[in-house]
């Protein structure tokens, strides 16, 4: 799938309006996102005739500042997602506030009226790229697209990199509306006790059946499906891209996460919920995908809330 977006400005918030109106409200709060609105992916080759146009602003977000100094795409900037993301309440990794978010990409000179194209170190941490995406399309930037299988296929491919970094002036980046498609605790803990929307953890499965994992309590949230985030890869030559549509929308169908559906992603700290919802949203086309943003860190350490362990629990 290949994404040409053209047009911001007033329009983004028309789209705010219809597409997002109360992303972190009640059930069915997300809209069906228009089609020139949803990020996509971009192919290599494409990319690079982009970048001959001259008619794209690059970020490198991969997780190293030190492999972006070694080598980065021609005009990248570098943002690592961390800078994204803060203790609140002493819960660790929450979002920041839309002025804050304004003011970093203000800096950064990252522009909302011209095209942005993502690109992290492929598919191991292909999770910081959709994360970045999801903040950007909660500000209604109409023009996001992820470079498909990452740095390390643009390197593979032998095309080039710069050491020298880019020279790009400050932008006004709008600091509102910022209305991410997220959910709150108090709407998972509705789903887990009414079934009103279906719960998807991207995280590993051993993670998901309390086998594996850094937090408090180890397991997942009662009913919750688990889809692996990397299994929306596929291997290519040496590195991982994108499944076609056809495949993607395949393997959600055989859990039961289907777009007639009102579906919260989680993991542990949202981006790996975000590549998941990437998919479903803007690939597919789901119409009402939303990311818990607190996920697995906030609900393992809170004692009073249900959990259970092992792999063949949850609907499928």
């Amino acid at each position: 799938m290949r994404v040409r977006l053209a047009g911001a400005g007033a329009a983004a918030l028309v789209w705010l309006a219809a597409g997002c109106a109360g992303g972190s409200g009640s059930k069915g709060s997300a809209a069906p996102v228009p089609a020139l609105a949803r990020p996509g992916i971009v192919s290599t080759a494409e990319l690079a005739t982009w970048l001959a146009d001259g008619s794209v602003v690059l970020v490198d977000i991969r997780t190293d500042v030190f492999a972006y100094l070694r080598g980065h795409l021609h005009g990248a900037v570098y943002l690592n997602t961390e800078t994204l993301r803060a203790s609140r309440g002493g819960i660790p990794t929450q979002l920041l506030d839309g002025p804050a978010y304004a003011e970093l990409f203000s800096k950064m000179g990252l522009p909302f009226d011209h095209r942005v194209v993502i690109y992290s170190a492929g598919e191991t941490h292909n999770i910081d790229a959709t994360f970045l995406a999801w903040l950007l399309a909660g500000f209604g930037h109409r023009q996001v697209s992820l470079l498909d299988g990452g740095f390390f296929k643009w390197h593979l491919e032998q095309r080039p990199v710069v050491g020298e970094y880019p020279r790009l002036a400050e932008t006004m980046f709008p600091a509102e509306p910022f209305l991410p498609e997220r959910a709150s605790l108090d709407e998972v803990q509705r789903a887990v006790r009414t079934g009103d929307a279906i719960l998807v953890d991207a995280r590993p499965p051993e993670q998901y059946a309390g086998e594996a994992g850094a937090q408090m309590r180890r397991g997942h949230i009662p009913g919750a499906i688990n889809h692996y985030w990397q299994e929306d890869l596929t291997r290519e030559g040496f590195g991982y891209v994108w499944k076609p549509l056809d495949a993607l929308r395949a393997s959600y169908a055989a859990q039961g996460i289907t777009p007639d559906k009102d579906i919260i992603a989680y993991c542990n700290s949202a981006t790996e919920a975000s590549h998941v919802h990437f998919a479903l949203r803007y690939l597919l086309g789901y119409p009402r995908v939303r990311v818990y943003v607190g996920s697995w860190t906030e609900w393992a350490e809170r004692r009073d809330l249900p959990l259970e362990t092992g792999r063949g629990a949850g609907p499928t």
